[in-house]
Formats: C-alpha cells, sequence, structure tokens
C-alpha cells in the first residue's frame, strides 16, 4: 500500500493530495469515530466525534486548538458553522441540536433533550418509522440559510424536515415515509445554497432532493449511492459524500450493482451533473478511500475534510480493521 504523502485522487481539475498524519490529537486522545467536520471563517476545522472530547478544534495545519463538548454532548451526528462562526451541533441518541459559540459555550437548544417524538419507530429500526412527526426523533443535520433561518433533517428516528427562524421557533416541516416526491427514507445530511435552495440528502432511496426554502419539492439527483451529507464550496458545486452498497452489510438491501459500488466523494454542478468524483477502491482503509464517509467539509483554498464512522454499533462494527482512517484531509492541486 502506498504511503498517504504519495495518493493524489481524482482527476482534471479536481486533483487531490491526502495529506499524512492530519491532524496532530493530543497524545492518549483517540477520535474513535468522526461524525462531523466543519470550517469556520478562519479555516479552522472543527471535529465531531463520538470520543471522550466531542469537539476538537484544528488549524488547518493540523495543530490541535482546543476541545469541548465534554459532558454535554452524548452522541455526535452533525456539525454546521454559520457565517458567523457559531457552531450547530446535531445529537441524535439526545434528540436535540444545540448552538455554541466558537469556544464551546451553549446559546439554545432546539428540542427537549432525552424526549423523542412520537413516529412509531421501533427501536432504531428506520424502516419502521410509521408516521411523519414534530422535532426530533434522532435528528441527523442543520443547514442554514442566506436569511439565517435553520433547517434540520430529523433522520434516524423521524422522516422529516423542520425549518426554524435564528431563534429556534419552529415555521413549519415537511416530509412523510416512502420514495415519492417529498417524502423520506432516512434524510440524513441537509444543506442551502446560495439562492436558498434546499437540498436533502435522501440515503435509503439514495438521491439528492431538491426543494424550494418553503419546501416545495423541485427535482431529485439519482447519480448517488446513499449519500450522507451534501456540502457547497464557495463556487456553487455540491459536494456529496455517500457509502454506496456493500453486498451482505444489510440483509435487506440489495445493491444495485454488480460488483456492489463503493464509498465516494462527488461534486455536482447546479443543474445536477456529475463534474467529479473519487473513492470507490475495493480496499476502503487505504490513503484516499473511504469505507463510511459520514461527513465532509471545504475550506477557502478547496481542501476538503472527509470524516468517517468505522466502528458503528449500528452495522459496521468489526468489518474493516479498527485503525482504519477516522478522518482525511485532501489538499487541492
Amino acid at each position: 500500500m502506498p504511503s498517504a504523502a504519495d495518493v493524489v485522487v481524482g482527476s482534471g481539475d479536481f486533483r487531490y493530495r491526502v495529506v499524512p498524519g492530519w491532524p496532530q490529537l493530543p497524545a492518549g486522545w483517540s477520535f474513535y469515530e468522526v461524525a462531523g467536520v466543519a470550517v469556520d471563517s478562519h479555516d479552522r476545522v472543527y471535529v465531531f466525534s463520538r470520543s471522550d472530547h466531542p469537539v476538537c478544534i484544528f488549524e488547518s495545519d493540523g495543530r490541535f486548538v482546543g476541545s469541548w463538548g465534554e459532558g454535554l454532548l452524548t452522541h455526535a451526528h452533525g456539525i454546521t458553522i454559520a457565517p458567523d462562526d457559531t457552531v450547530w451541533c446535531t445529537d441524535d441518541w439526545n434528540h436535540s441540536v444545540r448552538q455554541f459559540t466558537p469556544d464551546g459555550r451553549l446559546l439554545q437548544t432546539l428540542g427537549t433533550p432525552g424526549v423523542a417524538s412520537p413516529t412509531g419507530i421501533d427501536g432504531l429500526d428506520y424502516r419502521s418509522i410509521r408516521q411523519a412527526a414534530g422535532p426530533f426523533n434522532l435528528p441527523t443535520n442543520v443547514a442554514l440559510a442566506p436569511d439565517g433561518s435553520v433547517y434540520i433533517s430529523d433522520g434516524y428516528g423521524n422522516c422529516r424536515v423542520h425549518k426554524f427562524t435564528a431563534r429556534g421557533e419552529l415555521m413549519f416541516s415537511w416530509g412523510t415515509p416512502g420514495d415519492g416526491p417529498g417524502q423520506f427514507n432516512l434524510p440524513h445530511g441537509i444543506a442551502v445554497d446560495r439562492e436558498g435552495l434546499v437540498y436533502v440528502a435522501d440515503r435509503e432511496n439514495s438521491r439528492v432532493q431538491v426543494f424550494t426554502p418553503e419546501g416545495t419539492w423541485l427535482r431529485e439527483w439519482t447519480a448517488t449511492a446513499r449519500p450522507m451529507q451534501v456540502r457547497f464550496d464557495r463556487q456553487g458545486l455540491a459536494w456529496v459524500c455517500d457509502l454506496g452498497w456493500r453486498a451482505g452489510k444489510f440483509p435487506w438491501q440489495t445493491p444495485p450493482t454488480d460488483p456492489p459500488e463503493g464509498a465516494h466523494v462527488r461534486a455536482f454542478d447546479a443543474a445536477g451533473r456529475l463534474v467529479a468524483r473519487f473513492g470507490g477502491s475495493d480496499d476502503p482503509c487505504a490513503p484516499g478511500q473511504f469505507f463510511a464517509p459520514h461527513d465532509l467539509a471545504l475550506d477557502s483554498r478547496g481542501n476538503i475534510y472527509v470524516g468517517e464512522v468505522v466502528q458503528s454499533a449500528g452495522g459496521n462494527r468489526g468489518l474493516v480493521d479498527p485503525t482504519c482512517h477516522t478522518l482525511q484531509k485532501f489538499e487541492r492541486l
């Protein structure tokens, strides 16, 4: 296997070098799993992990800055940084979303911590959701609109998107279980473009659905396999990380391709055309490849950070070596 320093992925105008040894965690610390990653206005990287130190902050060169969230955030899922550098964290098992200052001071909490909305779900099996409900039941991610409003995908235990004001007042929600337009089968990721359109990574329907700010369905993108998250870069391209399909992982899922498709990072233009992708190797723990990419972020230079969950009790544990990468930086060439 080549060293990370020798690995270049992508093609054409989208080529990236894998940065070895990134980042520099304090001695004895581990991410365990990186559920979320985000970049602030100074290109500092916030890593939201399922470890003893939920939010860790790094300079772009990998130097450790600090951590917070210990004793408050229980199970990391999604992280988003607003234009004012406040940090939104989705705590799925706690059924809540919190907004913090960059140094970890709590500003507001959405949802009732520890209380799930009544969707009829059987345990953690998202396939058993019987009806849509209000916020929240195992929420997944946050996106911020240009006007400051907040969209939250409520996915593992619900099948909805909720829109809030910047002050945390619920405006409206949409979505029901299913695979039709405006329906969801695990809305896992969410993003808003510069025009205010809302993009939802509808994971188990293997598509990204596009909506107006009012929740009216516009179209869908299907050139993705079980998408986890959507992020926009400064040029307006939509970047998607997806799981692909792994034969035998879940007995109720039949891979639509033979051989099954591996996990990728992909970029789409405004028309939904695929313009770049990398990943998909049969060796998911090799540098520059992916086993279970869960989130991605882009900085002002076009560098990409990809976090993975490789030891999840939900189905990944034991499928790869525990030393498989949980966070990679891709430096744009």
